[in-house]
């Protein structure tokens, strides 16, 4: 299988997934969407499971790739990284990504190689921004009673959380999921205003 050939099924297996959710989803529907034989699917992929593997990590390793630019960028102040990652939130939300993590870490609750798999990306997500916390712990002198470590923990679980609430459709409920992650940027303002002073 060539490498484009292999984006195009990687690319049909996630639209598959947000049709119809990893329980739902088959290597047969996902090489019919990809224009493939099934057979290239079990041969290069091995199985559902390895192809879904796959997905996670094809997406996972751009989406990393894109937030250690974002992080890395000192022209752009805290307040600014927060923002940009709030508006990769939408573009994750429209692209499927968000969709195709929440399916994988569901699934890997009951199955321990996407359990390994879904733990390993996350992290990578964790010390991204742990580095992060301690920049701002630079900058602003401490972080308050919480270490880098904790802020850490506390941002990733705050952008998962949002995913969850956002595919549960708790926005359309009134629930101000994005717009409450929005506004933790105007504290960062605040923070970095006081820090001038």
């Amino acid at each position: 299988m060539k490498a484009d050939t292999r984006t195009v099924v990687l690319e049909a297996a996630k639209k598959v997934l947000r049709q119809k959710g990893y329980a739902k989803l088959s290597t047969r529907d996902v090489a019919a969407a990809a224009g493939v034989p099934l057979s290239q699917i079990h041969y290069h992929f091995g199985s559902k499971q390895g192809m879904m593997l796959a997905l996670f990590e094809y997406l996972n390793s751009q989406l990393l790739d894109r937030q250690n630019a974002l992080f890395r960028d000192s022209a752009l102040k805290l307040s600014e990284q927060w923002d940009r990652a709030c508006d990769y939130l939408d573009e994750d939300i429209a692209s499927g990504y968000v969709r195709v993590l929440q399916e994988l870490m569901a699934a890997s609750w009951g199955d321990g190689p996407v359990a390994k798999v879904v733990q390993a990306g996350i992290m990578g997500w964790i010390k991204l921004i742990t580095d992060l916390a301690r920049r701002a712990e630079r900058e602003f002198g401490g972080l308050g009673p919480f270490t880098a470590d904790e802020v850490a923990a506390l941002v990733a679980h705050a952008f998962i959380g949002a995913e969850s609430h956002y595919l549960l459709g708790l926005e359309k409920k009134g629930v101000p999921v994005r717009p409450a992650l929005r506004r933790f940027g105007d504290l960062i303002r605040i923070l970095e205003t006081a820090h001038r002073k």
